[in-house]
Order: C-alpha cells, then structure tokens, then sequence
C-alpha cells in the first residue's frame, strides 16, 4: 500500500508540473548560482545596507482560471504573499497582468483581486490589462523584503521537518486547493503571515518553503535537492482535516502551509509559536544525507523520490547568500 501511495504521487499532474521548472532553467541559463537564486521561493537581492530585496511572481493554469476566477484573482494575491513570507519577508505591493475577451468577463477576478488585497492589506499599484484575449488568464507579481533570510538552501541533515498548515477551512470544487483564507479575519490573516519573518529574525527558522502546487510531498522534494539532503517523513505523524485521505492531503496546495526545516532543539518553540495561532505545526520527520524523499508508515518505508537518480528541479546547491 505504501509503494503504491509513493508510486502514484510521483506520477501525479500536480507533482509532474514542477519539472517544467526545470525546463525554462535550462533555456534560460540560470542556475543556483545566478543573481536572485532561482530555487527559492522569491528572488532575494542584497541590499547595501542590509537586508535584502523579494521579488516572486505567479502565473494561473487557464483551466483554473476559467473554472473558478473570482477564487483565482483571490490566490493572485494569496499565493505572491505566501512566498514573501516563505523566505522571511513581509510583502510591500502587487502588480498584476490580466488578459480577457471583455470587461465582464474579467470582473469577477478583477474582484478577487481587490478584495484579496483588501482582507491581507497590500497595496495593488498597477499592471497590465488586455480586454481583446481568447480567454481569461492571469499572473500576479509581488515585491518585498527580509532582514534575515528562510532559505530553500540550508536544510541539513539532522533537521527536523515541520510542517505548518492552517486546517480552518475546505477545499474549493475540482481542485486540490484547501482555503482557509476566506472566512477569516482580516487582522488574523495578517497576523499569521507575520509568523514567518518573525521565526527568522529570532533564529527560529533558517530554511523552509511553503507548499505550493505539489503539496507537501512536492516541496519536500523541492527543499530536499536545492539544499541537497533528503528528508524521510512519517505519514502517521501528518495530521489532516476530518474525512481527508492521505494520498489527496500529500499533495493539497494549502492557502497557508509552510514546510520549514530546523534545528531539533527549536523545533518545539517553532511548533508553538504557529499553536499559539491556531495553526496546526508538527515535526512530520527529519532530514537525512540521502537525496531522498522517502515515506515511513507503521514500520515500511517506500521511496516518493530519488532526485539523485531523477533529478526535479535540477538546480544545486553550489552558492550562499552569505
């Protein structure tokens, strides 16, 4: 059973999309070792007197778009501040690039937008618009800063593997992606984002990513080879949502949920401060020496991943942001 739950997450759309990152690496010469670190979940730029500039950018699968475009403007915004706050930071504005046939079909995620950006306090100061496309699509960039850096290349052996996911909340129909943003408070949503930059400047936290499209299984996987571990994770140890298998909840984008890998004598004081939120925080496993993402249940493990063998986003950990 555990083979097979590793077998057909591997193979799943979800996980498979990521190596497409690969591919426009490649085109683009980029490695880990140029400007921005590609790998990580923003660009980080030093500044010369300290700290550092974010910048991060998304762009929508059109099916989703098209399916679900208020919820899509909404994530717009939601997923380009997560990644802010994935690497430390606190987000400072949004520019967004909408295509559409007209302007009433563009209304309903012009809408998620504004009211995403309403409920996080972030300002939109601009963008693109073209109301003569085929078809409704959109992409959504952010810029932000960071005094001290979470970063998807300092995971190491030994670590322990938390993952944060706030579980107040369900998933939207035909997709994978569980919201817990929209019922909430406008100051909690706020608040809890201010977590993360909070755990890197008390030295709580120093590597992580937030889980993005391929869930955690996927941004395991992600972390593991930018920072060249592995990580072996307990699946009796992930909690889930009532009535959530786990195959489905492995790979669930969550609209908050962060993978961070840390040191075990601050993995409780990293727990706590999410419990203190609400927010689901547990230790799922450590990481390891091999370059493998592996699952453990009940005294069985199966192997998800081999990125040594199988290299996924094929960037490696050869420079430092020191």
């Amino acid at each position: 059973m555990l083979e097979t739950l590793a077998k057909e997450l591997a193979a799943h759309p979800s996980i498979l999309g990521k190596l497409d990152i690969a591919a426009s690496t490649k085109a683009l010469g980029l490695s880990a070792s140029t400007i921005g670190r590609p790998g990580d979940d923003a660009a980080a730029i030093k500044r010369p007197e300290g700290g550092w500039e974010l910048l991060a950018g998304e762009g929508f699968m059109p099916q989703f778009v098209n399916d679900d475009p208020w919820f899509a403007g909404w994530c717009g915004v939601m997923v380009n501040l997560s990644d802010i706050a994935a690497m430390g930071g606190r987000a400072t504005a949004l520019l967004n690039a909408v295509w559409a046939p007209d302007v009433a079909t563009a209304e309903p995620l012009l809408k998620g937008l504004k009211d995403a950006a309403v409920a996080y306090g972030i300002p939109i100061v601009g963008g693109h618009t073209n109301l003569r496309s085929a078809e409704l699509n959109l992409s959504v960039s952010v810029l932000g800063h960071a005094e001290h850096l979470i970063s998807s290349f300092t995971a190491k052996a030994g670590d322990v593997l938390v993952a944060a996911i706030d579980h107040r909340g369900r998933y939207r129909p035909r997709f994978d992606n569980w919201c817990a943003a929209l019922d909430a408070p406008h100051s909690r949503l706020r608040g809890d984002y201010e977590l993360l930059p909070q755990l890197a400047e008390s030295g709580l936290a120093r590597s992580g990513k937030d889980i993005s499209q391929g869930g955690i299984a996927g941004t395991a996987l992600m972390l593991a080879e930018c920072s060249r571990c592995g990580f072996d994770i307990d699946l009796e140890a992930i909690p889930r949502p009532d009535g959530v298998e786990i195959g489905r909840w492995l790979r669930t984008f969550p609209s908050f949920g962060f993978l961070l890998s840390v040191d075990p004598a601050k993995a409780t004081s990293v727990c706590a401060a999410f419990a203190a939120r609400d927010i689901s925080a547990v230790a799922i496993g450590h990481a390891t020496n091999h370059a493998q993402i592996n699952f453990k249940h009940e005294g069985s493990k199966a192997t998800f991943w081999n990125y040594g063998i199988s290299p996924y986003l094929s960037l490696s950990k050869d420079a430092s942001h020191a």
